[in-house]
């Protein structure tokens, strides 16, 4: 007799049980900062810029988090620093209102649009009043 294993149910979007759970995964080591176990994944075949069911990238959970150096991580291996998810915002307005100078600046460098988005890094500096990121938003130096 041969024994057959029933297949996993698929969900809406097409993925099974395991395939969503190695993405929470993904997900949870950008919300985490844990940059060389992600960048590891990322090397191996994770899309850099794997997005969730609310368009947020792993750059976006990661820059919200505060997390420069996976943010660093990330844009060195491709992810897209002007994907704005489903509530308009970018990894860069999320950085800006977590108040990370490491991810602004590392996002900044990458050539980050600080007016991008229905809700922008400048749009949140200025509505949550926060001085020093408007500053560093604002540098007119450029890119370092």
């Amino acid at each position: 007799m041969l024994w057959v294993e029933p297949e996993q149910p698929a969900t809406p979007g097409g993925l099974d049980d395991e395939t969503l759970a190695f993405a929470h995964r993904m997900f949870d080591l950008a919300r985490d900062g844990n940059t060389d176990v992600l960048a590891a994944h990322v090397d191996a075949g994770v899309p850099a810029n794997l997005t969730n069911d609310k368009g947020d990238t792993l750059l976006i959970l990661a820059a919200y988090h505060g997390h420069g150096e996976t943010v660093a991580a990330l844009l060195a291996r491709g992810a897209d620093h002007a994907r704005v998810n489903d509530r308009g915002q970018t990894a860069l307005a999320a950085a800006t209102f977590h108040q990370s100078a490491d991810a602004v600046t590392a996002l900044l460098d990458a050539g980050a649009d600080p007016a991008l988005g229905s809700q922008s890094a400048l749009a949140t500096a200025m509505f949550f009043e926060l001085p020093e990121m408007l500053e560093l938003l604002r540098r007119e130096d450029g890119p370092s």
